[in-house]
Order: structure tokens, then C-alpha cells, then sequence
């Protein structure tokens, strides 16, 4: 079974994460299928860098996201239908 799941990165008291593709019941720094996006907690607002595309990719296939993950997806789809979409020029 896969999970989408962070996957710390960073310093000693400063945390990244990156957001990845893994089995379910590997370790949680051990290694992964796939890197689809990052997240860093210690920006003012946090940072949520995401590839929606891969995300629903995975989720499609069976992927489970974890509690924070599926938050960070939710925040991240919402944030990219709320960026206006850039007119096409005549």
C-alpha cells in the first residue's frame, strides 16, 4: 500500500519536509517512489511548494495521504483557485 507522506529534511530545530510517495510501511526518511512537492514551517505564512498533478495522480492509484498531507493538499488547491488566471492577450 502506498502513503503520501512528509519526509524531513533540514537542520537541527529547523524542519523542511518533502512531500512524497512512499510504501506505507517504510521508514520515514527511508526511501521513496516519488518527491511531488515541499513544505517548510518555519516561513511566515508557511511554504507549500505542490505538484497537484502528481498528487491526484497518486491518490488515483491508491495512494493514502496522511492527515497533514491531505491538509497541506487541500490548503494548496484552494490557494491555486484563488490566483487569478492570467488573460489571454489579443
Amino acid at each position: 500500500m502506498l502513503a503520501i507522506r512528509l519526509m524531513r529534511m533540514g537542520a537541527k530545530k529547523r524542519p523542511a519536509y518533502r512531500i512524497v510517495v512512499k510504501e506505507k510501511l517504510s521508514k520515514r526518511d527511508g526511501a521513496y517512489l516519488e518527491n511531488i512537492g515541499t513544505y517548510d514551517p518555519t516561513r511566515e505564512p508557511a511554504a507549500v511548494n505542490l505538484n497537484m498533478e502528481r498528487a491526484q495522480y497518486w491518490i488515483s492509484k491508491g495512494a493514502q495521504p496522511t492527515a497533514t498531507v491531505s491538509r497541506l493538499i487541500k490548503s494548496s488547491a484552494k490557494a491555486q483557485a484563488v490566483e487569478p488566471q492570467p488573460q489571454p492577450t489579443e
